[in-house]
């Protein structure tokens, strides 16, 4: 399909990349049509955040996209849908400049014939497509000095923000009583503990965050304020802790996670992985629940 797009006059192929090196943003769009590279432009911003950089990439490409005579379709390569999605995106987000420009575009281009069309490809790095590399490693060549002042993007003050928070609250949490030893600290698919991100939802709700009940079982096991004897004890040592299984005289967190028989319907035992641990929630669906009588 690439290879037919990629040969017809008609059609224009443009794959589009971006990189950020020293908070200097590099937009690179490669247009190739008839099997012949045609334009390649380069952009160079300071101060933004790599989805501008990344639909910028968008907006440069499809300016010039639009001005390639008898041109009837525009397809689109991208290893950043999300940012893609940002144009057709009818809410508030500090995008919209962006989003207006290309549409702009886009009302022209389809009012000159209405047989005209555009589609977007997602095309993940990993996939090591050619034409893509070549975009990548041209987004990743330059070496700029940024110049000042410049002008910072809204987008780009809230990450920097954000990070600040983040780095506070992580040494905040390390340094003080406040994480204690109830917190489960889990792994990420290649072993390393998970941090806290507001990218993308963050590490745990874009995991969990699709279900409310899946969620708040995750959160009371995370921060093991579940209904189980362990949390009992600690508040009220009056009442019975034992496990329901009769086979462990207190039901802690980690009896139910890697011993208890009565959630045994996942079979991975690394119940620390963040992927393994949502599975056997799901398996499990009384695990960490309040059990209504």
């Amino acid at each position: 399909m690439v290879l037919r797009c990629s040969s017809e006059p008609n059609i224009v192929l443009m794959i589009t990349d971006a990189s950020i090196k020293n908070n200097i943003a590099t937009s690179i769009s490669h247009i190739h049509s008839a099997n012949h590279p045609l334009i390649k432009t380069v952009h160079h911003v300071s101060f933004i955040t790599s989805t501008e950089a990344e639909l910028f990439a968008i907006r440069c490409g499809i300016n010039q996209s639009c001005s390639i005579n008898n041109v009837s379709k525009i397809v689109i390569v991208t290893d950043s849908i999300h940012a893609a999605k940002k144009i057709f995106n009818c809410g508030s987000h500090p995008y919209q400049i962006h989003s207006a420009a290309i549409l702009s575009e886009l009302h022209t281009f389809f009012s000159s014939n209405e047989s005209n069309s555009i589609e977007f490809w997602e095309c993940p790095s990993k996939l090591r497509w050619r034409f893509h590399c070549d975009a990548n490693k041209d987004s990743k060549a330059f070496s700029v000095t940024p110049s000042y002042p410049s002008k910072i993007s809204w987008d780009f003050c809230k990450k920097s923000n954000c990070n600040d928070l983040i780095k506070l609250w992580k040494m905040t949490f390390q340094a003080s009583d406040g994480k204690d030893k109830h917190f489960l600290d889990l792994l990420d698919d290649n072993l390393n503990v998970i941090e806290p991100s507001y990218a993308r939802g963050g590490p745990w709700l874009q995991t969990f965050g699709h279900s409310n009940s899946l969620c708040a079982r995750a959160v009371r096991a995370i921060t093991n304020h579940a209904p189980i004897g362990e949390y009992r004890l600690q508040f009220f040592p009056n009442m019975d802790f034992a496990c329901p299984c009769n086979n462990y005289p207190i039901e802690s967190r980690r009896h139910i996670l890697h011993e208890c028989q009565r959630f045994n319907g996942y079979w991975n035992p690394r119940r620390d992985i963040l992927s393994h641990f949502v599975m056997f929630l799901t398996s499990n669906p009384n695990a960490f629940a309040f059990i209504v009588n």
